[in-house]
């Protein structure tokens, strides 16, 4: 069987044990179902998913020009602090900021390599914890803007980790850890302006993930460097899939690659 298609985040559903699906334009593939089988992955070309034009990709999946232009590729997307929507205040496209920003956001404690803190909308909840490798996760607070989302990520991360080692977390080299524990010892170095929406009562979210063998060593497939490869799947987590090998390949970083894929 072959499929050919512009990579993008595979897309994810909860359950006892995480489902992964790839969307190809033409096909829809439940990933899960290829675990254990050999893969082959091979480089096509580009095409950005904004403009859909064979241009270099530059970053997310965009080409250099869309990158520096669309409201999806802002600065306040990775860091959220910097939102203005609420001032109404257009950054590069007031519509899409409202939209985006002026909606229900979760501040949440996920442990993927070592407990981090992040931000992501509420709807992307629990996806933004499978995207991130996160075996348990838990919110800490629901606010109603992008903003105040990210003046409270901005000071937790003094405190606690916001970023994941993802070598450590495709070893497995985890450990379970209390979050409802480190949930109440944050809550002091919450801003005065969000304060009241800490979430007093929750319990984490235990994730699950389709692996079979996770690698001692991984090492990351780059498929511009070796265009063409070949290995058997043994799992999925976070965004990658895992070859038996120890070759690991990021399905998120290599967003608008066209590639073609032979099982």
């Amino acid at each position: 069987m072959q499929y050919q298609g512009v990579l993008r985040k595979m897309m994810t559903e909860i359950g006892d044990e995480v489902q992964y699906y790839l969307d190809m334009k033409t096909d829809f593939l439940n990933m899960n179902q290829l675990i254990s089988k050999e893969i082959k992955l091979s480089f096509v070309t580009y095409e950005c998913l904004n403009c859909h034009l064979e241009k270099k990709i530059y970053r997310q999946g965009y080409c250099q020009s869309c990158f520096f232009d669309i409201p999806q590729a802002a600065d306040w997307i990775m860091r959220p602090e910097l939102s203005k929507a609420h001032l109404d205040e257009e950054d590069r496209d007031l519509a899409y900021e409202k939209r985006v920003q002026l909606q229900p956001h979760i501040v949440y404690l996920a442990n993927s390599s070592n407990v981090k803190v992040g931000v992501t909308r509420k709807q992307q909840v629990p996806t933004r914890w499978i995207d991130q490798g996160a075996h348990e996760a838990i919110e800490i607070v629901e606010v109603p803007n992008r903003y105040l989302a990210g003046i409270t990520e901005v000071a937790l991360k003094e405190h606690v980790a916001d970023k994941t080692n993802w070598r450590k977390m495709l070893k497995n080299d985890i450990e379970d850890v209390n979050l409802v524990e480190w949930r109440e010892k944050l809550k002091e170095y919450i801003p005065a302006e969000a304060t009241e929406y800490f979430i007093e009562s929750n319990i984490e979210t235990n994730i699950n993930f389709p692996v079979t063998q996770y690698p001692a060593k991984p090492k990351s497939l780059n498929l511009i460097k070796t265009p063409t490869y070949t290995g058997k799947l043994v799992g999925i987590k976070g965004q990658y899939l895992i070859f038996e090998d120890e070759t690991v390949f990021n399905v998120r970083s290599n967003e608008g690659l066209v590639v073609n894929i032979q099982i």
